[in-house]
């Protein structure tokens, strides 16, 4: 942990050259406090909480430090011993994480509120009136970061279209993780993911009961609460008759990777969470594993850049797949993006609890995208779409972003309509 490898692929450290603020610097506090030569204070606190948890340490570590095992529990003791406070901090934890996204149908109900307000024009009138800069606590300043609520949701768009499209002779039987924002922002990702995998031989189960995957709890503290959601999740789906639990979101894949471990000393879930933990596919990675199937349709030329998902890369270390499903398209031109492995500044709520560094992010993110030239860029994480979105009004871009399954399902679907 000497060595300093880590030091220029950290943005925190990039951004403000303090050591205590790169992961050598975290590290030996955490060592610090752990053999009894530091107090945990304020002070500690906040710097864990200044780290993005993006992860790029651990890629560029020689040693391979297992940096993200030491951030979660290092947060986790923060909250034992309470050293952060603050009425936004506090909501966040108790009605966001500890009650919102405890379960997918408050979630859902919050969801059908929000798409009343965006598709009746009093999104609209309220940024006019103003009214917003009058909400306490800078809350008004994060309403252009909520995503747009999809018409439908995956269970819906899954029984009207999707269910009855399975082949009748799968060569694989898989169940899609919906996810919570993911369900609610980007059900049509979702719907597309179920249509790549079905042009792909596999039998797709939309199981119930499903929840949050609990990443967001895991970092920020809540060990329990996400020990609770992989527990609804475990016993959603009937992991040991499947080939493959897929996913496509790059955060949600990781933690969901790493369910055993977080459930390794329940006596009941324990062996259940190993057997899921072994079972789960980022979904570009599944298709690189099964052998992707090229689609013959004619398409229309088009420029997309790559941003990678921070905890897809770095945390799952998946790089190459993404890329080779985007280069299967028919007459798609994949432009290389500078610091395409940069973090974007989303990372899970980074942008509500750190907005200046997460914006700052953000411009030299959208700068490198727009010098691209490229119509869209595509990523493979739920966190990060929802910040290119806004980035892109922020910067005023006329680019897309979008999923590399979509550009895919489109290919496939155009196949269908005798595009070929």
């Amino acid at each position: 942990m000497h060595c300093g490898m880590c030091l220029p692929t950290c943005p925190t450290y990039d951004a403000t050259l303090h050591e205590r603020s790169s992961p050598r610097g975290r590290i030996a506090m955490m060592r610090a406090i752990a053999d009894g030569e530091l107090e945990a204070s304020k002070t500690f606190a906040e710097e864990m909480y200044f780290c993005l948890g993006c992860l790029a340490c651990q890629t560029a570590c020689p040693a391979g430090v297992d940096y993200a095992a030491l951030f979660e529990n290092a947060r986790a003791e923060v909250e034992r011993q309470g050293l952060l406070d603050g009425t936004v901090r506090n909501f966040v934890r108790r009605w966001v994480l500890g009650w919102l996204f405890a379960k997918q149908t408050r979630l859902r109900a919050v969801a059908r509120l929000m798409r009343i307000f965006q598709r009746s024009g009093l999104q609209t009138l309220t940024r006019r009136s103003g009214l917003l800069r009058l909400l306490p606590f800078g809350l008004g300043d994060l309403e252009p970061l909520a995503p747009r609520i999809s018409p439908r949701f995956t269970d819906q768009l899954y029984r009207r279209d999707l269910q009855q499209a399975n082949p009748p002779k799968p060569r694989y039987r898989v169940a899609l993780l919906a996810g919570c924002v993911q369900d609610i922002s980007f059900a049509e990702v979702n719907a597309d993911t179920i249509c790549v995998l079905q042009h792909n031989g596999c039998q797709v189960l939309l199981p119930e009961g499903q929840a949050c995957c609990g990443s967001l709890h895991a970092h920020n503290g809540a060990v329990e609460q996400a020990q609770q959601q992989a527990r609804l999740n475990i016993d959603a789906f009937d992991a040991e008759n499947l080939d493959a639990i897929v996913v496509n979101a790059g955060g949600c894949g990781l933690h969901c990777k790493h369910y055993d471990r977080l459930l390794a000393d329940d006596p009941t879930y324990a062996e259940r969470a190993a057997v899921w933990s072994a079972k789960v596919k980022d979904v570009h990675e599944w298709l690189a594993d099964i052998g992707l199937r090229q689609p013959r349709a004619a398409m229309p030329p088009q420029q997309v850049a790559y941003h990678e998902s921070c905890h897809l890369k770095h945390g799952q270390r998946v790089s190459t797949a993404p890329r080779e499903v985007l280069q299967a398209v028919p007459n798609l031109e994949l432009v290389p993006l500078v610091e395409a492995d940069w973090c974007c500044g989303s990372a899970g709520i980074y942008n509500i609890t750190q907005p200046e560094l997460s914006m700052q992010l953000l411009d030299r993110k959208m700068a490198h995208v727009c010098a691209t030239g490229a119509t869209a860029v595509a990523t493979g994480n739920t966190g990060c779409a929802i910040q290119l979105q806004y980035g892109v009004r922020r910067a005023k871009a006329a680019v897309d972003v979008v999923h590399p399954v979509s550009l895919l399902a489109a290919a496939y679907r155009a196949e269908n309509q005798g595009g070929t």
